[in-house]
């Protein structure tokens, strides 16, 4: 990073309130200082939709770069995805590194990114994503030239650069494709043997790693309070009170406004999440909009084609929650129909109850008839 401080710049359309748009500037907010960066203002401009040129007005543009200049940021951050066009005027005309919220976003999968999985999936959509800026350099990507390796004297820096990363991503969707494969091997051995698999989801940093964690009883789990910690599946054996064993699955945290890129990009690991047998959305009962991060969740699954499978709310931090609100999203929800656990997956309270409706879905509920249990195997599993 040249800058450890930044100017972030949001639109307010009409059906947006004033609430929702604090929202959204303290999550990003929060994006940001997870990469080291702190926001110096932010400028807010309300219109009918974001300006095609500047994201937000010219003038708007002009005030951000000197409330830039007043508190030394030498970027701004737009909360919405820019066109490269929107990149390259805002750009000249604050004289500033542009970055949006999906760079943001992107930026930060690629400093979690640990396994080679991780990287080829950010690698994807870092391609899908660059492709379209090509079209905002200007003159650079309108020059022609000849030699080898091109195609003909008529053929244009853009059209060459748009080669490389077709190659590149037909290169990389190859490579993703073998993983794909394994992965569908191994969940289809699972069904032979028997298991259910239970997928973690939700907001990042709602606890799910911590919950795997407490669930499984296993320390080597990764779990840190920050945000997208996780970007690989991890799969643990688990013990029901019934004894009935499941496999469970950590997967990748969703935020407001993901990129579809990076979604469709993480399609090999997030469709652990589409063929399970159970999700359990778990969110921090501590949020300050926890209601907007379950519609969240819920569209994000709904693009993913799990937004059907069967469900349990984990209402996670209890311990760190009024128990008056606690009680009451329990209350509602359940009155919606929706099972519903509180838990601490920190402290480890109250999971016997959260195992009991796990049992309760899986096999009181005639979805266990449709399969055999085979035999557990070696890798063990804890009694929940």
């Amino acid at each position: 990073m040249k800058s450890s401080r930044a100017v972030t710049l949001f639109v307010q359309q009409k059906n947006q309130t004033d609430e929702e748009v604090a929202l959204l500037q303290g999550e990003l907010s929060l994006l940001l200082g997870n990469m080291g960066v702190t926001v110096g203002a932010s400028v807010v401009q309300r219109r009918d939709a974001p300006d095609p040129a500047y994201y937000i007005g010219q003038g708007k543009a002009l005030e951000a770069a000197a409330a830039a200049q007043a508190v030394g940021a030498k970027m701004v951050v737009c909360d919405d995805v820019l066109s490269p066009s929107q990149l390259f005027h805002l750009s000249q005309l604050t004289k500033l590194e542009v970055w949006d919220r999906a760079r943001v976003i992107m930026r930060l999968f690629d400093a979690r990114a640990h396994s080679a999985e991780a990287k080829l999936q950010i690698d994807l959509a870092r391609c899908r994503m660059e492709l379209p800026s090509l079209k905002g350099l200007g003159q650079q990507m309108s020059r022609t030239g000849g030699g080898i390796g091109t195609r003909g004297p008529g053929e244009t820096e853009f059209e060459r650069h748009r080669r490389k990363f077709h190659r590149r991503e037909r290169d990389i969707m190859k490579r993703l494709d073998l993983v794909r494969q394994r992965r569908q091997g191994q969940r289809e051995r699972r069904r032979r043997q028997g298991f259910f698999t239970v997928a973690l989801v939700g907001y990042t940093n709602s606890g799910k790693s911590t919950l795997l964690r407490s669930l499984s009883k296993d320390p080597s789990i990764f779990v840190a309070d920050k945000l997208f910690a996780t970007l690989d599946t991890a799969l643990r054996p688990v013990f029901l009170p019934s004894g009935e064993r499941v496999m469970v699955a950590d997967t990748v945290g969703f935020v407001r406004k993901l990129p579809h890129d990076l979604v469709a990009a993480f399609r090999a690991t997030l469709e652990e999440v589409r063929e399970s047998d159970l999700l359990l959305i778990v969110l921090d009962l501590t949020a300050q909009d926890i209601q907007g991060d379950l519609e969240v969740v819920q569209s994000t699954l709904k693009d993913l084609g799990a937004g059907a499978l069967p469900r349990i709310i984990v209402l996670n931090k209890e311990d760190l929650a009024p128990p008056e609100a606690r009680e009451s999203l329990l209350r509602r929800w359940s009155e919606e129909g929706e099972t519903v656990r509180a838990v601490s997956a920190l402290r480890g309270t109250d999971l016997k109850s959260l195992c009991r409706a796990v049992d309760d879905v899986l096999f009181g509920g005639g979805v266990r008839g449709e399969r055999s249990l085979g035999p557990f195997g070696e890798d063990g599993g804890s009694t929940c």
